[in-house]
């Protein structure tokens, strides 16, 4: 009894901190355009730096590269849509404040349960409705400000892009059936990540820039480091000790964290609206965790009583 009440705590820290990591995007990344970075930039060094932290890991690991093809194409996809969710985010904070930006990201557990309704036919139920309403009633909210200003369109459908593609990504991660670990996971993906960030400079025909001096290279190992692999580590240990549930629950502090930043570090504004759109949008996600345990809950019963 007492080892698993210290796996629930260490799972529990495990799944603070992984939300609160996560919800640092926005200080490495707004550090780094006031240094005269440009998103490209930002994200290349970024996912370079972290995919050869994992490369180094999965060296001492011993840990085979070789996948399959239908695991390589599961692994496209994955990288594909990574790169779509962090790249149309990070351009988001040049159109709005980076607290709002996160949170309106975080709509993207409610995205996951409406697609596996419409695509997948999972019954339709009272929670996913609600949690819909909720997180639609948030970001309406989120969008106009107290003195009738409005947020840019441009920069809502960047970050609601970002959400939908992170939402894909979860479910594509979750039926594709990959039978290797989560270090080989990632080190595919950020290494499509990478690649990708390189392919759009050059299409786009925008350079890429070394981090100018110590405190930008310490931004540039912040995002690979805290936002990136520590998040990555924490929430596996979360997911492993407090069920998916809590550790959902929890990432409520992700955009809290992003909000806090943005208002102490930046100076970005806080308003009634804002913090009222943040506590739908957060409902929203708690009534679609809670519901997705009770689905849970209710399926292994059912196989139990007809075994």
């Amino acid at each position: 009894m007492q080892k698993l009440r210290n796996r629930k705590f260490i799972g529990t820290l495990a799944g603070i901190a992984a939300a609160i990591c996560y919800g640092t995007n926005p200080l490495g990344a707004l550090k780094q355009y006031d240094a005269g970075m440009q998103t490209n930039s930002v994200l290349f060094y970024r996912f370079g730096l972290a995919w050869a932290i994992i490369a180094v890991v999965m060296l001492f690991r011993k840990e085979k590269l070789r996948v399959t093809w239908p695991e390589f194409r599961v692994l496209t996809g994955l990288g594909l849509l990574f790169i779509v969710s962090s790249l149309t985010l990070y351009l988001s904070f040049h159109y709005m404040a980076a607290g709002v930006a996160s949170t309106i990201l975080f709509t993207y557990p409610v995205m996951t349960a409406l697609i596996m309704t419409i695509f997948f036919h999972e019954r339709v139920t009272f929670a996913t409705l609600l949690s819909l309403l909720l997180s639609c009633a948030g970001v309406v909210l989120l969008y106009w400000s107290d003195n009738g200003d409005t947020l840019s369109m441009v920069g809502v459908l960047l970050v609601l892009a970002s959400a939908l593609s992170y939402a894909l990504y979860i479910i594509l991660m979750n039926r594709g059936n990959l039978q290797m670990s989560p270090i080989k996971i990632n080190f595919y993906v950020l290494l499509y990540c990478a690649l990708g960030m390189l392919a759009y400079s050059l299409i786009a025909g925008l350079p890429l820039t070394l981090p100018h001096g110590t405190v930008s290279w310490f931004y540039v190992s912040w995002l690979a480091l805290v936002p990136g692999i520590f998040a990555l580590v924490l929430m596996v240990y979360a997911a492993k000790y407090v069920g998916s549930t809590a550790t959902a629950i929890l990432g409520a502090l992700e955009p809290l964290t992003a909000v806090l930043i943005g208002l102490f570090v930046f100076g970005e504004p806080f308003t009634v609206y804002l913090a009222v759109g943040i506590v739908l949008i957060l409902a929203a996600v708690v009534i679609i965790a809670m519901a997705q345990q009770k689905k849970h809950t209710d399926k292994v019963t059912d196989i139990k009583t007809k075994t």
